[in-house]
């Protein structure tokens, strides 16, 4: 292990991964170009180097991505990436009140625990941890996305019900297209363009970003609040002090991310919205979150970076991708005639231990990175003119819609949903529990049916759904999940009668 050290300590193994970060951070907090985008343009570049070294510049790149979402999720209220969904409910808030120093360097410190976790697992559990991801089938995902689905009741702003008719719009835009089992198409009402469905992305900008764009064309006052004399720089030590003083948060979100990172087909999106949705329950003050509360952008950023490390288990021990990235990946080591499988681990360990080696290395250096660009991105968006903002913008999402699949109905699809979402926000409906349903609704669609008709083959459908032990754990969480607000608004009633 210590010679695989040595090698991803080489000067050009260093260097690829100090530029992959950078590189990622710098697509990632592009609205639209998420990390998936990030790590497919690098690929063809690897082929020319060794499998150690190719390795680690698409893994650094993956690991800035995920983390320079942040940034617009932060500064502009648009998540560069949908890992960055949750980032931004308390993230915008503490910029526009001036602390958007703050809330970037706790994102930074964040993505940085979170990705050391995730690649310690990846180093010392991998092959223990790659069954968890053999134990999912049908049924668990279907319960699983139901499980996220029930986050929408934590994660409305003081109105559930609006809340679950939100994330109902966005499994009702999930139903367009070509079915996820079956191939049947529906609500595409003869249009072609619409047989691939709602494009995830271009919908993400929308629904965040559009209205944004409106505001600050109908709104007088500027985008954040300028408080330029008071801006502190890093803040560094405010943020390890708060970090520290949610540790149990911090843990328990890490171990969140590597987890579902595990999970195929979940990814950083609902690891960050799992552990957000923790973070808020277990919190003596869950009435500050989605206002600015610092608690909020450190689970979700610490969990969504866990998630690079924890998707890397079952990608490099099974070969089942634990994320869109890992695919890309995967195919990247098919390519240059590496098989992944429990046998990786012995036969060509060298590869595989300096690539986490050098995961491990390009996460320590993404935070001097990350607080370097992070610090420069908070003064330039403070300080740059609304005239001018305005139309960056606007440029960034027509091109991040438009490059995901170089299809320009993609950006008339963005700017429907943007302004669809702009009118429904000043009646109390916020985006986020449309794009979790959104997100959620194909995984859900396809555990579903592939568990009745395998429950319908076995000639029994409830056992099938309800006699699983994981199944079981998850409709617990799920319940718990639900009752919960209802539980913490009924004491607040009842101490405001005694007062």
């Amino acid at each position: 292990m210590l010679e695989s050290l040595w090698s991803a300590l080489s000067p050009f193994n260093l260097t690829l991964a100090f530029f992959g970060v950078i590189a990622g951070t710098l697509i990632g907090s592009l609205p639209g170009l998420s990390a998936t985008m990030a790590v497919a343009v690098l690929v063809p570049f690897t082929f020319a180097m060794d499998p150690a070294s190719g390795l680690i510049a698409l893994g650094a790149v993956y690991t800035g991505a995920i983390y320079g979402g942040a940034y617009s999720a932060i500064l502009v209220n648009t998540p560069g990436t949908p890992a960055a969904i949750a980032t931004a409910m308390d993230g915008f808030p503490m910029a526009k009140r001036g602390d958007g120093d703050l809330a970037v360097t706790l994102s930074c410190i964040g993505s940085v625990i979170g990705g050391l976790v995730g690649a310690l697992a990846l180093l010392f559990l991998a092959p223990p941890l790659s069954t968890i991801a053999l134990a999912f089938g049908p049924v668990e995902y279907f319960w699983l996305a139901i499980f996220g689905l029930s986050l929408i009741a934590t994660l409305s702003k003081g109105n559930t019900l609006k809340g679950l008719i939100g994330g109902a719009i966005g499994l009702l835009l999930a139903c367009v297209g070509s079915a996820v089992v079956g191939g049947d198409v529906r609500y595409t009402f003869g249009q072609v363009q619409l047989l691939g469905g709602i494009p995830v992305i271009p919908a993400l900008i929308g629904l965040y970003c559009i209205p944004v764009l409106i505001n600050l064309v109908v709104k007088p006052d500027d985008h954040l609040e300028r408080r330029t004399a008071q801006v502190k720089g890093f803040r560094l030590l405010e943020a390890l002090g708060l970090m520290w003083r949610s540790k149990v948060n911090v843990l328990r979100s890490s171990v969140l991310g590597t987890a579902i990172g595990i999970l195929p087909a979940a990814g950083g999106s609902v690891a960050g919205l799992v552990a957000y949705s923790e973070a808020k329950r277990t919190s003596k003050t869950p009435e500050e979150f989605g206002k600015g509360a610092t608690d909020g952008i450190i689970a979700s950023e610490t969990a969504n970076s866990a998630t690079v490390g924890g998707g890397f288990i079952p990608t490099l021990v099974l070969g089942i991708p634990g994320t869109p990235p890992d695919a890309i990946i995967l195919g990247a080591l098919l390519v240059q005639g590496i098989r992944t499988g429990p046998q990786l681990f012995t036969q060509q360990a060298d590869i595989v231990f300096t690539f986490v080696m050098g995961l491990l290395i390009a996460t320590i250096l993404m935070l001097p990175v990350g607080l370097v660009m992070g610090r420069y991105a908070f003064k330039l968006i403070i300080n740059i003119p609304k005239t001018a903002l305005t139309p960056a913008v606007a440029l960034l999402t027509v091109i991040g819609a438009f490059a995901i699949e170089v299809n320009t109905v993609h950006v008339l699809i963005m700017i429907i949903l943007g302004i669809i979402s702009w009118l429904i926000a000043r009646i109390g409906f916020e985006a986020s529990p449309i794009v979790l349903g959104l997100i959620l609704g194909p995984i859900a669609e396809a555990g579903f049916v592939q568990a009745w008709l395998i429950g319908g083959a076995q000639g029994n459908i409830p056992a099938m759904f309800f006699t699983q032990p994981i199944s079981l754990a998850i409709i617990a969480m799920t319940v718990l999940t639900l009752v919960t607000p209802f539980i913490a608004e009924r004491r607040k009633r009842m101490k405001g009668v005694k007062t």
